[in-house]
This record gives structure tokens, sequence and C-alpha cells, in this order.
């Protein structure tokens, strides 16, 4: 028998807002994987799960994710994390892989997923869907995402101001991920455009660490990864 991989979203950072599949899966899997920093502290998705795993009772797998464009260095890191999880789910142990947010919207599981499908299609994989970012920011903020006939787009921010300009232009409501690094090409696109008052952004949403900015604090600002961008029209 091969064991179960699971992509288990476990939610935005609160650990009150993991499903309660999502919980069950995790009290019955005896392979937790996580990503693993290399300096050893918890990652964020760790963090969450804490209150709920007692590390004496389950393996812990800790993989650790190159961060990097080099494509040898991600090649070889990358297909020898997933060999990891194959030797646990070869051995007939299920692997339950957890992720902030949804496992299948901007999240490390989507590449494992895909490299294990490539090199071991007999790989039985399973994803439990999680309360992303988007959603934890919008109740926190209190601000609807969309009703009616709204269009809403979620793009990851980045350098290119038109681009960024025009994915505003064009929406109702658009929420900008990995916002920052860019944070001052956005506030200028916002004053252009006269919508700083419709603009929120949030860091690390719903979790002890969250951090909901004044607006006019975030020139120059030292942001975390974990931030995003909210602006209502």
């Amino acid at each position: 028998m091969i064991g179960t991989l699971y992509g288990l979203g476990v939610g935005p950072g609160d650990p009150e807002l993991i499903t309660v599949k999502a919980f069950r899966t995790l009290k019955e899997s005896p392979v937790i994987a996580y990503p693993k920093k290399r300096k050893g502290s918890k990652s964020y998705a760790h963090q969450i799960i804490d209150v709920y795993v007692n590390p004496g009772e389950k393996e812990m797998l800790g993989l650790v994710f190159p961060m990097t464009k080099d494509a040898a260095t991600l090649e070889r890191e990358w297909t020898n994390t997933v060999e990891v999880v194959w030797e646990k789910l070869k051995d007939g142990k299920d692997v339950a892989f957890v992720t902030e947010g949804d496992p299948l919207l901007y999240s490390t599981f989507i590449h494992m997923m895909n490299l294990m499908k490539e090199r071991h299609p007999e790989a039985v994989i399973k994803t439990v869907p999680g309360i992303s970012s988007i959603n934890g920011a919008a109740s926190r903020l209190g601000i609807p995402l969309a009703e009616g006939d709204d269009h809403v787009a979620i793009i990851p921010a980045r350098d290119d101001y038109e681009t960024m300009k025009k994915a505003i232009v064009e929406n109702d409501c658009i929420i900008f991920i990995k916002v920052a690094k860019v944070m001052d090409i956005m506030l200028s696109i916002l004053r252009e455009l006269d919508l700083l008052d419709k603009a929120s952004v949030v860091t690390k949403v719903t979790s002890q660490e969250e951090v909901i900015w004044n607006m006019e604090e975030l020139e120059h600002a030292e942001l975390e990864y974990l931030t995003l961008m909210v602006v209502r029209k």
C-alpha cells in the first residue's frame, strides 16, 4: 500500500481558522511535512499547527525549499525533496504537507504535487482546501471583496508601474500579494489615481503577529514577505 500525500491548507495564521477536515487529517497522518527554514526557526505553517500537533507522536519532516532562481540548484533540491517524501509514501505512510492559506493558491505544494506526479505517477495525492490570506484580510479589514457583477483580481505585485496601474483601473477589487518589495511604486500609483483612501495593507493577517498598517506610515517601511494590499474601489 502506498501512502497518501495530502496538501493541507491550514489557513492564514489564526490556528482557529483551520478546517475540521484539516484537523482530522493532521491527527490521522503519521508524517507531518512542513517548509523548514535553514536557520532552524519554525516556518509560518509550522507555527499555525503547533497547538494541534505533538512532535513526540508524529514524524516531523522538515523540508528545505531553495530560495534561488538558479535552474540547476532548483532541480537538484526539488528532486531531493520529492524523493524524501516519496520514501515515506512508499513505506505506506500518509504524509500531510502543511501550507499556509490554500494548497492550490500560490502555494509551495503546487510544485511538489506536479513534480511528484511526474516522477511517481502512482502516488496518491489529495488536497484539503484552506482559508486564504485573501479571505482572512477581507474579514479582518471588513472589506467585501465582491458583490453583484464586481470584478476581482489577485495580482502578484511587481516592479511594473503601468501593469499594476492597469490592474487597478480595470477591476473593482484588487488583492496584491507579495507587495512588500514594491510598496513605494504601489503608493505612487494609488496617489496618481486618487485611491489611497481605498487601499488597505496587512501583514501576517489573523496571526498573533498581525499588523494592519496606517497607509501614511508605509513610505519606505520595512515590510515582511507575508504582506498584502487590498484596493476596493
